[in-house]
């Protein structure tokens, strides 16, 4: 089967940090570049976790481009509360054995989309800042991409605030561009992210493969899964993992087709991703948005590529 190349936007941190191990066997996708950007933590510790996770995964030929230090038009907003101070739960792991690349990450992003014309696939996992700057200096951009596959939003809710998801919060004015740029966007939400969690015992059951990195996955996830336990949930959320998956694999997702905009004016309801899935379909469909996830599958593709690692 041909792979198709992908570019990862990150804001590495503990549930990041598992996705960009997933994306070493994948089925339909395959990794050719990280680009970082500040979220989760500040921008030079995103940058230094993707090199970090990538020589844990082996995959130390992937290029990772530093991008966005801040969102385009308010102050920054970080989540050392949930992924440490270091953004990967403050585990003790060794500096990198090589620096990023010079290239910024919107350079990177169109030079990658220009090199693979029309094939590459975007997975934004952090907030939007990058892709916001790349589409607003290069404007053929969005028909040089397949596809955008972002974790971000909800149909309702949120957890930064009661309106508004993380990434989408961090840069209201950035996610509205990128979900209005014009090329196929996907939007993997709170929806399908809250249910696609693992528990603490899945979590060492995970562990108990005896790969480097699934044991490392677990440990990763043990700052976060006390945060959820405070929230009553049943376990971690993997918000970023399922999103990757998805890119890679729909086949156990439900996908509509939907208007999605964001408020980036409301004093209550910044950063709220407001669709028309559940109203009278009023608005432009410009993108889809993913509600749905069958866990049982998601829980088997997560053991089965951590389990690859020691094949």
């Amino acid at each position: 089967m041909k792979k198709f190349p992908m570019l990862l936007d990150c804001d590495t941190g503990v549930d990041d940090a598992v996705a960009i191990l997933l994306t070493k066997y994948l089925n339909t996708l395959e990794l050719v570049a990280v680009t970082s950007v500040a979220g989760n933590v500040e921008v030079d510790k995103t940058t230094l976790n993707s090199l970090r996770v990538l020589e844990i995964a082996g995959m130390e030929h992937i290029p990772v481009y530093p991008g966005a230090a801040k969102p385009l038009m308010c102050e920054p907003i970080t989540a050392h509360h949930v992924h440490g101070e270091n953004g990967l739960g403050d585990l003790d792991l060794p500096l990198p054995r090589r620096q990023p690349e010079k290239t910024p990450a919107w350079d990177a992003i169109y030079k990658y989309a220009k090199k693979y014309k029309g094939e590459l696939v975007v997975i934004a996992i952090g907030p939007l800042t990058n892709l916001a700057l790349a589409i607003a200096k290069y404007k053929e951009l969005p028909g040089l991409l397949r596809r955008i596959v972002i974790m971000g939003g909800a149909a309702v809710g949120g957890n930064a605030t009661p309106s508004a998801e993380f990434n989408i919060y961090a840069d209201p004015e950035a996610a509205d561009m990128v979900l209005t740029c014009g090329a196929p966007v996907y939007l993997c939400g709170l929806d399908v992210t809250m249910p696609a969690y693992l528990t603490a015992e899945e979590l060492d059951e995970l562990a108990a493969l005896g790969t480097k990195q699934a044991v490392f996955a677990r440990d990763v996830m043990q700052g976060i899964l006390k945060v959820y336990r405070g929230f009553k949930l049943p376990g971690v959320c993997f918000h970023d993992p399922v999103t990757v998956l998805y890119a890679d694999d729909d086949s156990y997702f439900q996908t509509d087709h939907v208007g999605i905009r964001v408020e980036t004016k409301g004093r209550l309801t910044r950063g709220k991703t407001v669709t028309d899935l559940y109203s009278d379909k009023q608005m432009e469909h410009n993108a889809y948005i993913v509600t749905k996830v069958d866990r049982e599958t998601f829980k088997k593709r997560v053991f089965e590529i951590l389990a690859n690692y020691g094949a």
